[in-house]
């Protein structure tokens, strides 16, 4: 597949966007083409080295890696992709739901010609490459999950943590949850706001920056449909644990915020028993973006994880 390369400070080639690319020092910008879809990707470190694909979550795109890039790139090739709808990727035709956005992720690695790389995903985007992993698992060869729960939760911790969810009905039912995401940028700012236990956290423009993509009529219709996908068909798999009958052999490693209000520790219980290799990692004092929060401490369990 082609691939399209853009200096770091110039306009985006692809369609999906004419917003300029918040500028990174060292990092690139490429346009690739998966299944008649344009999908944006941002690469730092060396061309050569091993590659890691690195996917974002809600509601973010590939600049919620910005802190994380300087810790790896001396070492690694990273592949920091914007998922179908978000940043400067293009919609998705073929919907949103966990199993196609998994799919993409394999299909993202056939485009660039690559046989198999390390993940690090945060979020929805973790939520995806468990599957990826778990069906694909000759892609990767190791695992970085943050602030997300795997597949396999115990059917108590869920019913005692369903709760933290109360945000998605805003964004899970059409025609509202893009709308909410369109008009009224408040909430996005909030959900940033409040999954972090410092607010001195979020540095200057960070927030606005995803609250101003989340604005962008595929990227509202894109969030709105992520919800509703997993309220319409993975909770029902959830419930008749049709997840159990996966069982991942990828190395992985799930971090965790201990405060995080969304995925706290506790939901992360019980999926040893359906994978081969799969540990927790705390993070002291942290919330749900750790990538912002404690880089340090993604970088660190990633440099130790991939080395293995």
């Amino acid at each position: 597949m082609p691939v399209q390369e853009t200096p770091g400070t110039q306009q985006p080639h692809s369609t999906a966007s004419l917003r300029p690319y918040p500028p990174v020092p060292g990092v690139r910008h490429h346009q690739v083409t998966v299944d008649g879809v344009q999908l944006h990707y941002a690469e730092a470190g060396d061309p050569d080295a091993p590659p890691i694909l690195l996917v974002h979550g809600f509601p973010q795109h590939w600049y919620t890696w910005r802190h994380v890039l300087p810790g790896l790139s001396g070492d690694y090739r990273l592949i920091c992709l914007d998922m179908p709808g978000f940043g400067w990727s293009q919609e998705s035709p073929d919907g949103y739901s966990t199993d196609r956005r998994a799919a993409d992720l394999v299909a993202v690695l056939d485009a660039l010609g690559l046989a198999r790389v390390r993940l690090l995903a945060h979020d929805w985007g973790a939520w995806a490459g468990f599957l990826a992993c778990a069906r694909s698992p000759e892609r990767f060869s190791h695992f970085l999950a943050v602030n997300m729960v795997h597949p396999w939760p115990t059917r108590r911790n869920t019913l005692r943590h369903a709760w933290r969810f109360w945000y998605t009905v805003l964004l899970e039912w059409p025609p509202l949850g893009r709308r909410v995401l369109r008009h009224w940028p408040a909430f996005t700012r909030y959900l940033l706001r409040r999954g972090v236990t410092d607010a001195a956290t979020w540095q200057e423009g960070e927030i606005e920056e995803f609250a101003t993509a989340a604005r962008e009529p595929r990227s509202a219709l894109a969030g709105e449909r992520i919800h509703r996908a997993f309220v319409a068909h993975d909770i029902a798999a959830l419930r008749h644990k049709e997840f159990h009958a996966l069982r991942l052999t990828v190395p992985t490693l799930i971090l965790a915020g201990e405060r995080d209000v969304v995925i706290p520790p506790p939901l992360l219980e019980g999926g040893g028993a359906f994978a081969d290799a799969l540990s927790v990692e705390v993070v002291p004092g942290a919330g749900h973006f750790l990538q912002h929060e404690r880089p340090d401490r993604v970088v660190a369990a990633a440099r130790r994880l991939f080395a293995r």
